[in-house]
């Protein structure tokens, strides 16, 4: 086994979470789904600030912002992935039995990539709608337990994409001057766009 041994790290509260999932075998099915699903339900935030935003160009650049962060988030993602080269903690502890299937080894844990990408998502949002980013932020919680839960992931793997994701959506402040200048430019998003579609 190569890479860093991330049992070394938290090992024994990956162990617990794993105990507590076999004992809860009526939560398997909805963590099993929402693992994945949980990601869609950003999809629909984010055509609903989109909607929201409409006329507002500050807010429409934050919206705009969501997926760039997001696509950004999990490429950096992937880099950590293949410098740490974390194992799977269901690799490091083949005889524990988990709820879902041990991924392929190259598949590295460090850091998780939905965690990764439902943080970055849920804090670009925040900006353009408190409200939805909030509760992104609720859902990203979720997610993260799941990931644990499921046997997927160490607990650090999960804290390390939740900062990892926070820290690229926050660089949309760095942006947000130039992209409320574009869609400012842009007749399509301009605030009486509208207002010359009804005429």
């Amino acid at each position: 086994m190569s890479g860093v041994d991330g049992g070394a790290i938290d090992g024994s509260w990956y162990l617990d979470l794993l105990s507590f999932a076999r004992e809860t075998p009526w939560l398997h099915g909805f963590f099993q789904i929402f693992t994945n699903a949980g990601l869609v339900l950003y999809v629909l935030a984010v055509a609903a600030a989109w909607w929201r935003a409409r006329g507002d160009a500050g807010r429409t650049a934050a919206v705009l912002w969501v997926p760039i962060a997001v696509v950004l988030a999990y490429g950096v993602s992937n880099l950590v992935k293949i410098v740490v080269e974390e194992p799977r903690p269901c690799i490091r502890y083949p005889a524990v039995p988990t709820v879902s299937s041990c991924d392929f080894a190259t598949d590295y844990s460090f850091p998780s990539n939905h965690v990764t990408i439902a943080v970055a998502a849920a804090v670009a949002l925040l900006p353009a709608d408190r409200r939805l980013g909030v509760t992104g932020l609720a859902v990203a919680a979720v997610i993260g337990f799941s990931r644990v839960y499921l046997g997927a992931h160490y607990v650090h793997d999960v804290l390390a994409g939740a900062v990892l994701g926070a820290l690229v959506a926050l660089c949309g402040l760095l942006v947000r001057a130039p992209l409320t200048a574009l869609v400012t430019r842009s007749r399509v998003f301009s605030p009486d766009f509208h207002l010359h579609q009804g005429e």
